[in-house]
């Protein structure tokens, strides 16, 4: 074989891979499942308390990319956004410094805003994902700062806060937080089992919601 030949075929295969890479699909933030998201999240979470930041960002390429069906580009810049938010939030001890994180979650909401259903204000979804980040931290009960985890994705989704399966979410996400946070540096594989049922529950309320 010429050169030549070798050099085409190298030429082609590339070009098929970067068009794989970028070409846009029709992602759907309704399209996820929630037992895998449920997984994948426990996953997430263990990661970030870990400090493992390569196997956080990992999980959330995988998550994006397999459940709400973005290209593999975007799911990259995606689950970059992400972790860097996670990796800014993490060492801060005020509110102020915690707002170094807002750009990512900025960045994070621009991208995740075309698999919407409806079009939605990306600096208000991203200010409230860092809200219920930090209420965390300041005693705030899980049955608050999950009605703030309720209004990000009624914001998302297009729908009400009051929808009893979007508040459901929010609170449940919220309890599976705050019994992470209870169990501290002496959290067991039991635990995240636990948790995961949890999330899990919290998902299926989402999907029922979303899905109507």
């Amino acid at each position: 074989m010429s050169l030549r030949k070798i050099a085409l075929g190298a030429a082609m295969s590339l070009a098929l891979v970067v068009a794989y890479a970028v070409v846009p699909r029709q992602a759907d933030l309704r399209a996820f499942d929630p037992a895998e998201m449920a997984r994948m999240e426990t996953a997430m979470w263990r990661d970030y308390y870990d400090k493992r930041y390569a196997a956080l960002f990992y999980h959330l390429y995988q998550s994006t990319r397999t459940q709400f069906g973005f290209s593999p580009l975007t799911s990259l810049h995606l689950a970059f956004s992400a972790a860097e938010a996670a990796r800014t939030f993490q060492p801060t001890r005020s509110r102020r410094e915690a707002d170094a994180a807002l750009p990512a979650l900025v960045a994070y909401y621009r991208d995740f805003a075309p698999a919407a259903p409806v079009a939605f204000d990306v600096a208000e979804a991203a200010r409230l994902e860092l809200d219920w980040w930090q209420a965390r931290r300041e005693a705030v009960a899980p049955s608050d700062y999950g009605l703030t985890i309720a209004r990000v994705a009624a914001l998302t989704y297009g729908k009400s806060v009051d929808d009893a399966g979007i508040r459901q979410f929010g609170i449940a996400r919220a309890e599976a937080m705050a019994y992470r946070d209870a169990r501290g540096e002496g959290i067991a594989e039991v635990d995240w089992a636990t948790i995961e049922s949890q999330l899990r529950t919290a998902y299926q309320s989402l999907r029922a919601s979303v899905s109507r």
